[in-house]
Formats: C-alpha cells, structure tokens, sequence
C-alpha cells in the first residue's frame, strides 16, 4: 500500500470514531440542559481535556510552531502567557463560576449567566453578549475551517476547497447530533491524541538529526539570534504583546462553559491541576516541534514553502505512514475539537439566548433542541463561507477572535464572580467599549513609540475594566444580588 493509503486509513478510523461518539451521545440527550451542558455532570479529567482541547485548536499545532519556526523563540511569550492565563483561569475563575451559576438562576450559557446575576429585567446583557458572540465566533470558527484546509492541502494534495468543506462537514455531524456531551467526550479523545503526538514529534525528530547537541548546533547556525527572548532584537512591545494573550482566557465562552458542566466547584480544582498538566506538555512539544523543524528544514522554503505545516512535514518524515497517519489526525482533532465547542457556544447564544428571549413564551424541548441544531447547521455554513478564500494567517484569525472575546467577556465575568457591586449599565458599558477598542485598535498601526502595535487585547481589557468600574459606582445594585452573591460564595466554601 502507499503511504497515502495507510494516512487515509488512519483518517478514516479518526472520522469514524468521532462519528460513532456522537451517536453515543445522541442517545444520553434528553433536553436542552443536556444537550448545551450535558446536565451539569462532567468528571474533572473529561473537563480538563474537553477545555485544553477546545481551548488550543489548529493553532497549537500549526500556527505556534509556525510562528516559532520563522521568528525564533521571541514567539514563545505567547506560550508563557497563555500557560500562566489558563491556570490563573482555572484557580480564580472555574469554582466560582461554578457555584456561582447554580445560584444564579441555573444558567447554562454566559450570556444568561451575566442575565441572571445582574437581575437584568430587559435582558441587555443576553443581547449584547449574544451579539459579541456571533460576530466572534463566526471569526473563530472561519480561523478553523482555514486550518482544517491548509492540512487537507498540504497532506494529502487536497484542494482547499474540498478540506474545509470535508472538516466543516464532520465536525458539524457529530456537534449537530451529540451536543455538548459529544463536543465534550471527542474532545477527551482528540485532547490525548494532541498531546502525544506533540510529544512524539520532537523527541523522535531529536534523535532522527542526531541529539540535543545537533539539534542546538544546527538551530544556531541557520539563525543566531534564534533562542533569544529579551534584547536589541526584541521590543518590549512585542513581549507585553505576547504575554497579554493569557488575559483573553478570562472571556472565552467555550473554554468557560466547561466549568460550568463540571459536577462541582471542588472537583473544578481537580480539574485545574489536570488541565495544566496537559497544557505543560502541548506548549512545550510545539515549542520543541518548532526547533527541531528549524534543525531539520534550516528555514528552506524549497524544503518547507509553509512555516505553519512544519508539524505536518515532520511527522510524515520521521514516522510510518499509517503512525503519520494518526498524527495528521491529531491536527484535525484539535481544528475539529474547537470548531465544535465554538459552534455549540454559538448554537446556544442564538436560541437559549435571543431566540427564546424573543419568542417570550414557553417552548417544548423538542422545539428547542431542533433549533439549537439548526443554528448549529447555519454557523457552520456562514463560516465556511468566510474561509473559503483566505487573507490572512490562521494566527492572525484567532488573534483578532481571541482578543476579542478575552476583552469583551473578561473583565466583565470577573467582576460579576468577585464584586458584587457591579450593575447592568456598568456591565454593559464595560462590554461595548472593550469591543470597539478591539476593532479600533486592531486596525490601527504605529503611534507614539509604536503604541498601536501592542495585541489589542491589553488595552480593550484595561478600558473595559475601567468602564465598567466607573459606571457601577455611578448607580446601586439590586439588593437581591448582593444576597445572591454570599450565597454563591457560601456554596463555594461549602
């Protein structure tokens, strides 16, 4: 058989089991509570994986290591801050939002969360968190497409056309029929098949160029100045930039919404020491896929025209074509694992969120689950439309996304589980403006000392943050809200 027969059939037995978890998960889905928070009973380990691979997406094994491959360790501060982001996320915010959203009215979706705790009688906040959702996600879930096309490409000599549509079809299939326990469990799967093929790679590719020593000796001499982190080559900018990547965890509706389908806020604690420790070692097998690469290909593009399939070509040189197989899936397991929990976030903004707001009556949860999947069906579609022609880089995608939401949520959710005199125009306000200095930012360059190149990220949060501060402490907060505070704190010390 030819290698690109046993890297199908590894593809086929990848797509095939995906498929076969979310006909489990059909079956285990009986109303709406299960099929967007699989009935609040996730164990710590199904969490922790389900959130660290919804979390990294095609981006950890094509887009860091590109990144790293073309420009050098100054790349890695990204890592650092999004490793040092994700545990403080799980220690400050995964418990009590847990507690927090039973007390709360229940709530299963961010939007209805930040609803209910500010006892928003017009239900502003569902609608312009619902909005901020749609707008970014559909950016994220393009980013994923894009990805899951550049593989396809690049692999197997696919169109890209035809990848992003076969990725986008699959994904949504198993996300359509399973809902969240499905998004959760092919998460786990696709979670361990990230993490050991991030491994592999490097450690194999160490021995292929002849140890450390090689690896090091050959890195040098492609690029000197390859392993530097702070210097004259490096802005200061450019190292704050990275960093403020680990604000955005903050604000991600589909890494958030798993604390709270965790069974409770001290199994969430559990859950953080794993969580970590699958990050640990993804970060730190991107970062060394990435150097061995630069060992391998010394940055010819004749060998390697693409920085960000340096994953992809090391694994088809270094292991057999049906293990190579299995690795290739690996990187639609983390595109597939974060364009389902995005659509699903997506599908719950639209119907639990604005739909049923809208609708201002009660609906059977037959009607709700085949709306929810339908919105589902109609993300998909409007992303796949937006990744069919491509501009930009996968990193540049999910960097707009990320800061995105990161400023737009962020603040806002760590004031509602920490101050309790936070009200619904400050909340609100906070939102907006982190928003549009997102878009504002983003799309501005330069400035006194090259202000406007800092990540956008940093600066929307900080206003979002001191908005919505400042218009809390021009009003009062309903007095059910600061009982339903201690409660929620009560619940979490017990």
């Amino acid at each position: 058989m030819t290698d690109t027969t046993f890297e199908a059939i590894a593809m086929t037995v990848y797509f095939v089991a995906m498929i076969m978890i979310g006909l489990w998960a059909y079956v285990r889905t009986s109303d709406l509570d299960d099929y967007m928070l699989a009935g609040r009973d996730l164990n710590p380990f199904v969490a922790a994986l389900s959130a660290g691979a919804s979390d990294m997406s095609g981006w950890l094994l094509m887009g860091l290591p590109g990144a790293l491959y073309a420009s050098g360790m100054v790349e890695s501060w990204i890592a650092v801050g999004l490793t040092v982001g994700a545990l403080a996320n799980w220690l400050v915010v995964a418990p009590r939002l847990r507690s927090y959203t039973e007390v709360a009215g229940n709530s299963i979706t961010i939007p209805s969360f930040l609803d209910n705790r500010l006892h928003d009688s017009r239900h502003l906040m569902r609608w312009a968190a619902g909005v901020i959702i749609l707008v970014f996600f559909t950016f994220y879930v393009s980013s994923g497409m894009v990805a899951g096309g550049k593989f396809f490409e690049s692999s197997f000599g696919m169109d890209y056309r035809l990848g992003t549509t076969l990725v986008a079809a699959i994904t949504v299939m198993y996300t359509l029929v399973g809902g969240f326990l499905a998004v959760s469990w092919t998460d786990l799967v696709q979670g361990l098949m990230m993490v050991a093929a991030l491994v592999a790679v490097p450690v194999v590719g160490t021995v292929h160029v002849g140890g450390l020593g090689e690896v090091f000796r050959a890195v040098g001499e492609v690029d000197p100045d390859y392993w530097v982190l702070v210097g004259p080559t490096v802005s200061l900018v450019g190292v704050i930039s990275a960093l403020a990547w680990g604000l955005g965890y903050f604000g991600q509706p589909h890494i958030i919404v798993r604390f709270m389908a965790i069974r409770s806020p001290r199994e969430a604690v559990q859950g953080g020491v794993i969580g970590i420790s699958w990050m640990l070692f993804a970060v730190l097998g991107a970062v060394g896929t990435a150097v061995v690469g630069v060992a391998v290909y010394q940055r010819d593009t004749a060998q390697l025209k693409d920085p960000e399939t340096v994953f992809i070509s090391l694994g088809t040189l270094l292991f057999h074509p049906l293990v190579a197989g299995f690795m290739l899936a690996a990187i639609l397991a983390a595109i597939m694992s974060t364009i389902s929990s995005q659509l699903l976030v997506t599908s719950s903004a639209l119907i639990e969120d604005l739909y049923r707001t809208v609708r201002r009556k009660e609906l059977s949860t037959g009607h709700l689950i085949i709306a929810s999947r339908t919105a589902v069906l109609v993300v998909a579609l409007v992303a796949a439309v937006m990744a069919w022609s491509p501009s930009e880089t996968i990193l540049a995608l999910v960097a707009f996304a990320w800061a995105g939401f990161g400023a737009s949520f962020g603040p806002t959710v760590l004031l509602c589980l920490y101050w309790r005199r936070l009200t619904v125009p400050g909340a609100l306000a906070g939102m907006v403006a982190g928003a549009v200095l997102v878009a504002v930012w983003g799309n501005t360059d330069g400035g006194p000392g090259g202000i406007f190149d800092l990540y956008e990220l940093l600066p929307a949060f900080i206003g979002h943050l001191a908005v919505a501060v400042g218009v809390s402490l021009l009003g009062r907060p309903d007095p059910a809200v600061s009982q339903e505070f201690d409660r929620a704190v009560a619940g979490l010390r017990a």
